[in-house]
């Protein structure tokens, strides 16, 4: 396996550090095999949407463009893709096992409606045009507990600014943890953000699984372990 593979060759935009493992064993032989053979098929081409937009990336223009920050094993953004094939879905992580799951199921089930990103989410707002997105998932982010790694956290002002500039007024970012001060943490930075409103009138609205919901493998561990899960809905105002 070549190293380079996994290192994206885009000289326009800043390369930022990613805090955690890309890439560990475990990988079957076939996974290795799509992330060199099929995952330029559905690659994000991070220079095509700097130039032409999110509907470039994708045959036909959909009806809306959706993006999953950190999608891990992928299942939830293949679920998303199969039920909605008028979106175009935009999937990112740098973890390359959790790419090479989603692959497979891209592979076996036909879907066409998904790009891939192999790396950092930031990199792909920075290249976005303003207003492209029309909702915006982030699944049991890394909590990063220690009160010294709080920084490394996606939320924060920085990526927020970012995130408010490529969601359409009116758009969802959809925000689930597990973890209580990541969701104290969460609430804190959007609540003190005005381009956000929180969506949650009562708490059935934050503390239940939206309708038709399918839990992911994270939130399974979560659950197990006696941990309850937020489900927190904002909108970009």
């Amino acid at each position: 396996m070549n190293e380079d593979f996994y290192e994206p060759d885009n000289a326009l935009h800043k390369k930022r550090k990613v805090h955690g493992r890309t890439f560990v064993k475990g990988m079957s032989q076939r996974q290795f095999g799509l992330l060199e053979s099929f995952l330029p098929k559905v690659l994000l081409d991070v220079d095509i949407l700097k130039d032409q937009g999110v509907e470039a990336l994708f045959h036909d223009k959909k009806q809306e463009y959706w993006m999953e920050i950190g999608f891990g094993g992928g299942e939830h953004t293949a679920r998303q893709a199969r039920e909605n094939p008028n979106v175009g879905i935009i999937g990112c992580e740098p973890f390359q096992n959790g790419v090479a799951k989603l692959l497979t199921e891209i592979e076996e089930d036909k879907i066409s409606n998904i790009r891939v990103h192999n790396d950092d989410a930031r990199v792909v707002f920075d290249a976005m045009p303003d207003a492209s997105l029309d909702k915006l998932f982030l699944l049991y982010p890394d909590p990063w507990h220690k009160s010294k790694h709080n920084k490394r956290r996606f939320i924060c002002e920085e990526n927020l600014s970012q995130i408010a500039r490529v969601l359409k007024p009116g758009a969802l970012f959809f925000v689930a943890s597990d973890i209580p001060d990541y969701v104290s943490w969460t609430l804190r930075h959007l609540q003190n953000d005005d381009n956000f409103e929180w969506l949650a009138e009562q708490d059935q609205d934050w503390l239940l699984p939206p309708e038709g919901w399918i839990s992911t493998r994270y939130e399974a561990k979560a659950q197990r372990a006696g941990r309850k899960s937020a489900y927190m809905f904002f909108k970009r105002k």
